[in-house]
């Protein structure tokens, strides 16, 4: 500012110099101040041309921390949904907790394309509208991937959600065909046909009984779809089913009367593809009248050695459908992790989860995804990275997926012996 003004007096004075001079000593003085008129202004155009490099130097410097900024402070928002309260609790809050594990390590060795990865979970007690408002606090907080829900009912309620918005889902343990109904939407669990078929193949690959009853929860679509498909397979397996008897949700404290029909029949086995709840009264009532077949469950029957106040030596010799249990080899590492943090031992439902959350790491690496992208187009690339990968994790080795969601792997049966699962 200095200079220009410098500049703006020169001029002025030689302008009044020419305009006041008629002789020769006026013209070598008009001379003189024009040279300082030009040397003052390419002083100034110097100067100025100095302030614009600067200027935009700095532009681009502070355009440069800014990305920087932002790219250092992206990370992976990853939701869950689940009962952590109520009935199916045990389910819920063992997919949380392998969650958390999984993230932790997952951070710890670098996190995800280079991104950390955030986890936020929220409860839905096992209802279909609290899963839904949880899907949009999750949404409001930014989730772009989700894993869930847990169980059947909700997951089918916010399966709708995540299809308008395009976001992608992978669901540990929600088994019924309607959960992966839409594209968006995976699972690492078997489907409920899935389970009642390799249920009846591997009774009677086993030989284990001929005779057979069933009782089922028939307002559950969990229950009720495996029990369908457990019929249909019986047939092709040599299996005579002597009787079948429902419950529902709201008499699923009193089973005298399924119990009773179940022993005045003669079944040698009665097949329970329920949850853990409801199973480990059946055990404790069965077990007070001298009923006492082979009992076999499915992945709802998972947690029942965890249920308060049970009597566990009354789960002995019951067999379940799981594909893990805590004394595999390849177990022996997330369990150990798993008590250390929360001082009891994972489910399946646990390993369920940790496997979805590597699952997606190794989906996201595959498809080269950052979590500066839309939420749709994170989706659009994970599906397609889906069904090109395969995974070695706790529940199963070289898993893999098709574009349906389902996954492929082997069904593994474990049985209850001095209260720990061994696999069969």
């Amino acid at each position: 500012m200095k200079k220009v003004l410098a500049l703006g007096l020169a001029v002025a004075m030689a302008a009044s110099l020419t305009a006041c001079g008629g002789g020769s000593g006026d013209n070598t003085q008009t001379t003189a101040a024009s040279s300082e008129t030009t040397a003052a202004s390419s002083e100034t155009t110097a100067a100025a041309a100095e302030t614009t490099a600067a200027a935009a130097d700095d532009t681009t410097a502070a355009a440069e921390t800014e990305a920087g900024a932002e790219s250092a402070g992206a990370t992976w928002k990853l939701g869950v949904i689940g009962p952590f309260t109520g009935g199916a609790s045990a389910y819920g809050l063992a997919v949380r907790n392998s969650a958390e594990l999984a993230v932790k390590e997952i951070n710890e060795a670098g996190g995800i394309n280079g991104y950390q990865v955030e986890l936020n979970s929220q409860d839905d007690a096992n209802v279909e509208q609290n899963s839904v408002n949880a899907y949009n606090t999750l949404k409001d907080w930014g989730m772009q991937m989700l894993v869930g829900s847990v169980t059947t009912a909700p997951c089918i309620a916010v399966a709708e959600e995540t299809a308008i918005d395009n976001m992608f889902q992978m669901t540990p343990s929600a088994s019924a065909e309607e959960c992966i109904a839409h594209d968006n939407v995976f699972r690492i669990c078997f489907s409920d046909p899935d389970q009642g078929t390799a249920a009846a193949i591997y009774m009677g690959e086993k030989g284990l009984a001929t005779k057979i009853g069933i009782i089922y929860d028939s307002s559950s679509e969990y229950s009720s779809g495996i029990r369908e498909s457990f019929v249909a397979e019986a047939a092709n397996q040599g299996l005579e089913i002597v009787a079948e008897e429902a419950f529902t949700a709201d008499s699923a404290t009193d089973f005298s009367v399924q119990i009773d029909k179940m022993n005045e029949a003669g079944a040698e086995l009665v097949f329970l593809p329920f949850y853990y709840q409801e199973a480990s009264i059946v055990l404790k009532q069965a077990s007070d009248k001298g009923f006492a077949p082979i009992f076999f469950g499915v992945d709802g029957m998972d947690g029942i050695l965890t249920v308060d106040n049970f009597d566990t030596s009354l789960a002995e010799g019951v067999m379940l459908l799981t594909p893990f249990a805590t004394t595999q080899e390849s177990s022996k590492k997330f369990t150990a992790d798993y008590v250390a943090a929360y001082g009891e031992d994972p489910n399946q439902f646990g390993a369920d989860a940790y496997d979805v959350v590597y699952a997606i790491k190794k989906a996201a690496e595959t498809a080269g995804i950052t979590p500066d992208m839309s939420v749709s187009d994170i989706c659009e690339a994970m599906k397609k990275a889906m069904v090109e990968i395969s995974v070695d994790g706790l529940t199963g080795s070289n898993i893999t997926w098709d574009a349906s969601g389902a996954p492929t792997k082997d069904p593994i049966v474990a049985k209850i012996v001095n209260g720990v699962y061994e696999i069969q």
